[in-house]
Parts: C-alpha cells; structure tokens; sequence
C-alpha cells in the first residue's frame, strides 16, 4: 500500500510542479557554473547504494572542499541555494527517485555510506530496513536543528514505528515546518 501511495502521490506532484521544477532549473543555470541536477551516491533500503538527485544549491565542487553536511552561513551555498534549501525546492527531483523505487515520500534522510561510522553496526542496518524518505520523523519534528544523535533516534523509531497512517501525519508536519520556518 506504501509503494502505491508513493508512486500516486510523487508522478502527481511531478506533474502539479511541473512548472515550479523548471524555474528552479533555470534559476540553477543562471546563478551559478555547473550542473542543475546534484547526483550523489546514498544508502538505501537493505544497504543498496543508489544515486539521489537533488537541484545543485551549493558551488560545483563543494565535495571537494567541505563534508557530507552544512551548517548555517556555509560559504559552498549559492545565492540560489539559500533560498531552494529554505523552501525545500531542492529536494523536489528526489520525487524521481521514489518513482524509480530508490526511495519513499517518507523515512529516514539517506545517509552517505561514509556516515556508517557514526552508527553501531545494528542501528546502521536496523535504520536500512526501510526506503529512505524525502522527509522523516526528524525533518518533520526538529527540521535542521537535530542534533546527529537526534536525528538518528528519531530516524530507528520510524524504522520501528512506520504505518501509512504515520507517514500521513510526518506528511503534515513537514509542510507546516517548510511553511512556517523553512530550513538553514
């Protein structure tokens, strides 16, 4: 039942912001040298790695020259980042990747495999259980302000906890974080 409400729900919002994906492709392509489109190699479900896209907010080479995550005032975010990682509109070409069945509408953030080390060796393949969503339990409670431990407590009660029902209320109140205090 998930994986029908995820390919549902993603190919109608692909379509709904259809328009939205191409300004933000254009706004890419004007603010900045480099490739509209961020591919990255992610863990997912049962430990395969997969390619996330995600719209580039940050300088073409800002793997090269900073870590897997950003803090506020990152200097590798771009003048157009701010504001999609604000909005959350960089995250909308992840609705390809749950279509593709690499991930879900919701369930923990894909890690890097180099995050494997912040794990015990059971949490990294208890958090693996499920697909990775677009928005978690995190996203939609703390946002960015989870602390890694946080973050990876509330990402294993999902894995324990998942129900569409649960996924429809993480749906809400990721919305109303985007909508109210946007991210860093």
């Amino acid at each position: 039942m998930k994986r029908l409400f995820d390919i549902l729900v993603s190919g109608l919002l692909l379509l709904i912001f259809s328009p939205v994906l191409m300004a933000v492709a254009i706004a890419v392509r004007v603010d900045s040298p480099g490739p509209i489109i961020y591919r990255q190699t992610r863990v997912g479900r049962n430990l395969h790695p997969f390619r996330i896209y995600k719209f580039r907010s940050m300088v073409s080479n800002a793997d090269q020259i900073g870590g897997h995550s950003t803090a506020q005032g990152d200097a590798r975010v771009t003048k157009v980042g701010r504001f999609i990682r604000k909005t959350s509109l960089d995250e909308l070409p992840q609705l390809t990747n749950v279509l593709k069945g690499d991930m879900s509408l919701v369930g923990p953030r894909p890690d890097v495999p180099a995050q494997e080390a912040l794990y015990a060796p059971e949490d990294w393949i208890k958090r693996h259980r499920v697909r990775p969503g677009i928005t978690g339990l995190a996203q939609a409670t703390v946002r960015s302000a989870a602390k890694p431990e946080e973050r990876t407590r509330l990402d294993l009660e999902y894995v324990e906890t998942a129900s569409l029902r649960k996924d429809l209320i993480i749906l809400g109140l990721t919305a109303r974080q985007v909508l109210m205090r946007g991210s860093h």
